[in-house]
């Protein structure tokens, strides 16, 4: 994994209500996330064609609804249910998923965060 093309979405902020915590569950905090994909995007290089490539608004409205519509108590549960959304409905052969948050912690930090990979089953990544 990690090679070749991909379409990449950065930066993306959403609003979910995630945690361990009950007050982090009820209070709700921003979710930052950011997505890989990896994919052969040569043809859509050459045909400058929507259908050739990833459609990235549809990445970004599922990646939304892992996020918003959904509650999860660990980081890692958002990243795996977003790799997964995007592995089902999109045409990309593996993801990488970052998923950051601002943590309840007595301290200096501006977010936690994973990252995962995952490909398709039966896939070569």
């Amino acid at each position: 994994m990690g090679e070749g093309d991909r379409l990449v979405l950065e930066g993306m902020q959403f609003f979910g209500h995630h945690g361990e915590l009950a007050a982090e569950r009820e209070l709700g905090s921003r979710v930052f996330v950011d997505v890989e994909l990896y994919a052969d995007l040569a043809r859509a290089g050459e045909s400058d064609s929507l259908t050739e490539t990833i459609d990235y608004v549809r990445c970004h409205a599922l990646v939304r609804e892992v996020v918003e519509q959904r509650q999860f108590n660990l980081i890692e549960a958002i990243a795996e249910n977003v790799a997964r959304a995007l592995l089902q409905e999109l045409p990309a052969t593996s993801v990488r998923v970052r998923v950051a948050k601002e943590p309840p912690i007595d301290g200096v930090i501006s977010r936690t965060a994973v990252v995962i990979e995952r490909g398709r089953r039966g896939a070569v990544a």
